[in-house]
């Protein structure tokens, strides 16, 4: 992975999220990996870089932008899973059971990730993170039963926390023809 840190930030407003973003990137030396208006009319910006870069920018944001500020986080080693879970391009090879967890915001939803697949051994399929969802975001994970559930768990407490938790479930032997609509 090119990034060795990630970071996110999602404003209220469209015009907040793309300074946010601008100041970001000229504040430390990050990539910007996405920056888009999400549902329901809320913007985000997801940057890459070295660690203490990403959080001076991060910082940055946070400060100068914060009444506008709805989520944020730094993830200093995210999981590789994580990439491919966004974009679309994660490849499933066994599908077993399926874990599904649902957020409030976009930065929870790649943290709920990040946890759940350090947690135990599961797979990422996707990380649909607000767009068409009026501003929630979901992840959708494969696995043994006990792992998925044990990530579920882990991610449900992780973003529970802030209370940015919005439900979750783990089907122990999804039809077929659920997993053709998903995979």
């Amino acid at each position: 992975m090119k990034n060795k840190s990630i970071g996110m930030v999602e404003y209220q407003t469209v015009s907040a999220g793309m300074t946010a973003a601008d100041l970001m990137v000229k504040t430390a030396g990050v990539e910007i990996l996405q920056s888009s208006v999400v549902c329901p009319g809320k913007y985000i910006t997801l940057i890459g870089g070295e660690l203490s870069a990403v959080r001076a920018s991060i910082d940055a944001a946070k400060t100068q932008f914060g009444d506008k500020l709805s989520d944020s986080f730094v993830l200093g080693n995210p999981h590789e899973d994580i990439f491919p879970a966004i974009y679309g391009g994660a490849a499933v090879e066994n599908a077993r059971s399926l874990g599904v967890l649902e957020t409030f915001s976009a930065p929870a939803i790649i943290v709920a990730a990040d946890t759940a697949a350090k947690t135990s051994d599961v797979t990422l399929i996707e990380l649909r993170i607000a767009r068409g969802m009026c501003g929630k975001s979901y992840m959708l994970l494969t696995g043994e039963v006990a792992a998925v559930t044990a990530a579920i768990d882990a991610a449900k407490a992780k973003v529970g926390d802030e209370g940015l938790f919005l439900d979750s479930s783990v089907i122990p032997n999804p039809d077929k023809s659920l997993w053709a609509s998903i995979l």
